[in-house]
Formats: C-alpha cells, structure tokens, sequence
C-alpha cells in the first residue's frame, strides 16, 4: 500500500504543461526513491474537498497517511525529512539546504513569477513598473550567478533546495532569461539532466497528454 499521493490537476492548458508546481514534488520523490501514486483532481469546478486540502484551489497537494500537505516548498521540506537524498541529516548541511530551499522560493521566485506571466502572455510593454521589475529580477539572477560560478550545488550536495531554485530558473530561462548568465543556465542544465527531472517531466507531460486525448477540462 502507498502512503504517498500527490495531487495535482487532471488536465491544464497545453502552455504551462511541463512547469506546472508538482513537477518538483515528482522529482523529489523519484530522487528519493520513494514509492508514490498521482491522483488528479479537476483543473475546473474544484470543489469543498479540493480547498479543504488546497485552500487556494491550487495544485499540488501530498498526502502521507493521514497528513495532508499543500505548497510545493512545504512538501519538500517533509520530504526531506523522510530521505537523506534530499536533505542532508547533520545540522549545518540541513540548515544549509533550508536556507536555500526558502532563498529559491522568496528570492528568486518573487520577481521571475510576475516576469514569466508577462512573457506568457506576449506583452512586451514598456512601462516604468515592468523596468522596475525586469531590474529586481537581474539583480536576483545577478547574485545567483556569483553563487552558482563557485558551487556545483547549492548545499554541496544535491538537495531539496535545488529542485525548487533549478525549477524557478528554469522558468526564467524558458523565455531566454539566463542568456547572459552562464553559470545559472549551467545549472539549470546540470539538473535537467538527472534522471530523476527526466522521468518526472516526461511523467507530467504523459499525464497531462493523456487527459486532454480524453478530452480536457471539458
């Protein structure tokens, strides 16, 4: 019997497949080696018991046993907890791993979000708001690749905190936004390239193939 269920939509516009958020639950589990199924639940009419899980009526969610765990940061870190693939079990290199697990989610995600959803959409305005913004996210990627040029890793080891920052940069680089930032595409590439992403990109995109030969969110 598994324990481990991750939730996440039965079905999502062809654009976001491939970067929707339980992509990195996926990874972390095969990285781990933990044994899991996907339950999906409806991308349209989300229901009582999908908020009762999900309060925002997103998606992913994880089940273990009888605790119920929404946001993708929140579930790495309880599957960090349960694998030493993940997360290291030594003081430092944990605080190390969490440190930059919260850095991906709080410093890097805050400006690539509203600058990818910009890029989604095809605007290409020039506002003082958007410069503002395409500043803040230059600055973050400009740290970044101070960091990412001295370090294979970011905690040393392969961690928790490299699917959520690989993930986010991934993103950005998406729609060409490391091109002047060599170490963070390298990173992005060194990630990419295990096989544990491999398996749960290809595994998001089957799901998400399948639904929609069957018809969609229709």
């Amino acid at each position: 019997m598994v324990d481990l269920v991750l939730y996440t939509f039965d079905w999502v516009p062809e654009m976001p497949r491939g970067y929707v958020r339980d992509l990195r639950v996926r990874w972390a589990l095969e990285e781990a080696g933990l044994p899991y199924r996907v339950q999906g639940v409806p991308f349209k009419n989300r229901g009582a018991q999908h908020f009762a899980h999900q309060p925002f009526g997103q998606a992913p969610w994880l089940t273990d046993g009888d605790i119920s765990i929404f946001e993708s940061g929140a579930i790495l870190l309880h599957l960090g907890e349960r694998s030493q693939a993940l997360m290291p079990s030594d003081p430092r290199g944990r605080a190390e791993t969490q440190q930059w697990l919260f850095a991906a989610l709080n410093s890097v995600e805050m400006p690539s979000v509203p600058w990818s959803l910009f890029k989604f959409s095809g605007d290409e305005s020039d506002t003082p708001g958007r410069r503002q913004l395409e500043m803040f996210l230059k600055l973050r990627l400009g740290h970044m690749e101070t960091v990412l040029a001295e370090r294979e890793w970011l905690a040393g080891t392969f961690t928790i905190a490299d699917i959520a920052m690989a993930d986010v940069l991934r993103l950005v680089d998406r729609f060409d936004g490391l091109a002047t930032y060599p170490a963070c595409r390298a990173y992005v590439t060194r990630a990419m390239g295990r096989p544990a992403f491999q398996k749960a990109h290809a595994d998001q995109m089957a799901h998400f193939a399948a639904a929609a030969r069957d018809g969609g969110a229709a």
